[in-house]
């Protein structure tokens, strides 16, 4: 997954560049192949934008919910280290082609207010999964590992459904207790960090839903 990371930040700082210099990329350019130019960064924007939006919905409120009801928890557990650095990659790339692909249709100097309010979402949602992936992801995946491995040499649970069994146990195994509320606050942290980027992401799905003509 590093070069997923080097290449997120990469894209970063180029839908960045386009914000503060859309220009520099033709934006402003006429004629027939700026008009193609433009609707193909229309698609790419909305594409793009889909992807994350849809991806949050079923990570977040369905397929995470889902596996924690009928998976065993550690099994659960060892799945999400998997597939987290891979949701928050992607979320992030299309996030950051959201920045610039909008970035360039709508160059902030000469942009309307409602429109860098949606940059500013756009922007907002693609910050938070930066933080989630180098930042919150890789903390609570650690202390994740570190509570399995308490819980299954000490007292041989984490193959049942559900937190029943790590709370009792947490009731006498105070080394256990203070594992679980660390990793409560670092989980708690990033799902705010990834509920944040949805909504951002929702608000700009508002904006895009007034401009549609049906």
């Amino acid at each position: 997954m590093a070069w997923i990371t080097r290449f997120l930040a990469a894209l970063a700082f180029f839908a960045m560049g386009v914000i503060f210099s859309p220009e520099t990329f033709g934006s402003k350019s006429y004629g027939e192949g700026s008009l193609k130019l433009s609707t193909l960064v229309k698609l790419v924007h909305l594409l793009s934008f889909s992807i994350a939006w849809g991806s949050a919905l079923w990570v977040t409120f369905i397929a995470g919910i889902i596996m924690f009801k009928n998976m065993p928890r550690h099994q659960f557990g060892n799945l999400q280290s998997k597939m987290f650095p891979a949701y928050f990659s992607m979320v992030g790339i299309c996030c950051a082609i959201s920045v610039a692909s909008f970035g360039y249709l709508h160059p902030w100097k000469s942009s309307s207010t409602a429109e860098k309010h949606q940059l500013g979402f756009l922007a907002v949602a693609l910050t938070f999964n930066l933080i989630n992936l180098f930042v919150f992801s890789p903390m609570t995946l650690e202390m994740m590992k570190q509570r399995h491995k308490v819980e299954k040499e000490e007292h041989n649970i984490g193959d049942e459904i559900g937190w029943s069994k790590n709370k009792e146990v947490a009731k006498v195994n105070p080394k256990l207790a203070a594992m679980n509320k660390k990793f409560g606050m670092i989980h708690g942290l990033s799902s705010l960090a990834n509920i944040m980027a949805y909504g951002s992401l929702g608000m700009h799905s508002w904006y895009l839903a007034s401009k549609l003509n049906l």
